[in-house]
């Protein structure tokens, strides 16, 4: 397939959120083939490509250069093109596992077509870096697995470990709601300044060297520990974190509270986001709010959870109602 006319024009800027990429084509003009501008996802770059004859061909690429070669992307992903309207009309292709390293590999024919102005999704649901022999890696570059260490400083973990899973000199009692674990009041107090103020007053917490916290199981408190010690690994991170950010809202523990909020917004989807929305406004998180809200409506994914959105209102805090009505507003525009 080939065609003539432009290689990009003014509108191949493709915006990125989390996983999602996403290319706005107002027209295409009298040429038949257009390529975006180059955008980052993963530590590669990649390309979008479309051409038009009686049917639409879209290509994705990673960058032609020594990354692609050397380490090039086993990708999972899928991708929508959506027509404007009225009425609004979409193509989904199936979920696709690909080995990218040229715009030879991959193409997704789109049968249906129509004039005016469209927009291409791609959502990537997994990236690794392939073998030499073709074959994905056994590690996903998501999650950004080195976040969570350079947050629990690593000069602490092995004397931290010990004094945790030992209960090496332990002096107090965390009672939850499945179980007991033992911990140390100093390094309690040095992470949270409301165990800080537990131990320093005279409350029940310093005369019975016992704390209830009767919202968390053992397994996430366990977490929530590991996080404080500096041993926990990213599996355990990602099970907990929602039930970490309670906790970290809860005792004042910021760094855990800000590891968490990151968290939740590098993998914002549609089946997650109207859940991260509702946190956000919890626990007055600002980036994942904005994070939530733009995916819904400045990448127009709101389309993908109406028939969530009605049980999401019901329940939803009016003043963040009125902030999602605010942005449906600043981003709406005219055709």
């Amino acid at each position: 397939m080939s065609g003539g006319g432009s290689l990009s024009g003014p509108d191949s800027r493709v915006e990125t959120i989390s996983r999602l990429a996403q290319w706005r084509i107002d027209t295409f003009g009298p040429c038949s083939y257009r390529r975006s501008d180059p955008f980052k996802l993963g530590i590669w770059n990649w390309y979008l490509s479309v051409e038009k004859s009686r049917s639409v061909y879209v290509r994705l690429f990673p960058e032609p250069g020594r990354l692609a070669k050397e380490q090039p992307p086993f990708a999972r992903f899928l991708l929508r093109v959506s027509w404007a309207g009225p009425p609004r009309r979409s193509s989904v292709s199936p979920v696709i596992e690909q080995l990218l390293r040229s715009s030879d590999d991959f193409v997704w024919q789109v049968d249906a077509m129509s004039h005016g102005r469209f927009t291409i999704d791609v959502e990537f649901l997994d990236l690794r870096i392939a073998t030499n022999n073709g074959t994905e890696s056994s590690s996903s570059i998501w999650p950004n697995e080195g976040m969570v260490q350079k947050v629990a400083s690593k000069s602490t973990l092995g004397s931290l470990s010990r004094m945790l899973t030992e209960s090496i000199h332990a002096d107090v009692t965390i009672n939850t709601t499945d179980g007991v674990l033992k911990a140390h009041k100093s390094v309690l107090a040095a992470c949270s300044p409301v165990f800080e103020s537990m131990f320093l007053h005279d409350l029940k917490e310093k005369e019975s060297s016992t704390i209830d916290i009767s919202d968390m199981t053992v397994e996430s408190c366990s977490a929530l520990l590991g996080f404080v010690y500096g041993t926990i690994d990213q599996e355990q991170f990602w099970k907990h974190r929602v039930s970490l950010l309670g906790a970290a809202n809860k005792y004042g523990i910021a760094e855990v509270k800000a590891c968490c909020e990151e968290s939740l917004l590098e993998d914002i989807c549609s089946a997650n986001v109207l859940e991260r929305l509702h946190v956000a406004w919890l626990y007055q998180l600002e980036k994942l709010k904005k994070g939530c809200l733009a995916y819904l409506f400045v990448f127009g994914k709101i389309y993908d959870v109406r028939d969530e959105i009605d049980g999401f209102f019901h329940h939803a805090d009016r003043e963040l109602m009125l902030e999602m009505f605010q942005e449906v507003l600043s981003v709406w525009k005219p055709i």
